[in-house]
């Protein structure tokens, strides 16, 4: 599968993917050798989830923020 990213950084995860992991919202990004890596956080671990964003300095006004944001748009 091909995708492409977009001047902002953006990708497009295909249809295939999509259906394979239906209930993913977030994923771990990361890089290994000369690969990207996502992994599909399940919504049962929402733990996880506010400790990455936690472990990165990401404060729930800066999530607001970034949302508010990207609504403008």
């Amino acid at each position: 599968m091909l995708t492409k990213k977009t001047s902002k950084n953006q990708i497009t995860l295909p249809k295939a993917v999509v259906e394979r992991f239906p209930d993913a919202t977030y994923f771990e990004v990361r890089a290994e050798d000369d690969r990207i890596v996502l992994v599909p956080v399940r919504p049962g671990r929402a733990d996880e989830v506010r400790a990455k964003l936690e472990k990165l300095g990401i404060r729930e006004q800066d999530v607001d923020e970034a949302i508010e944001w990207a609504r403008r748009k």
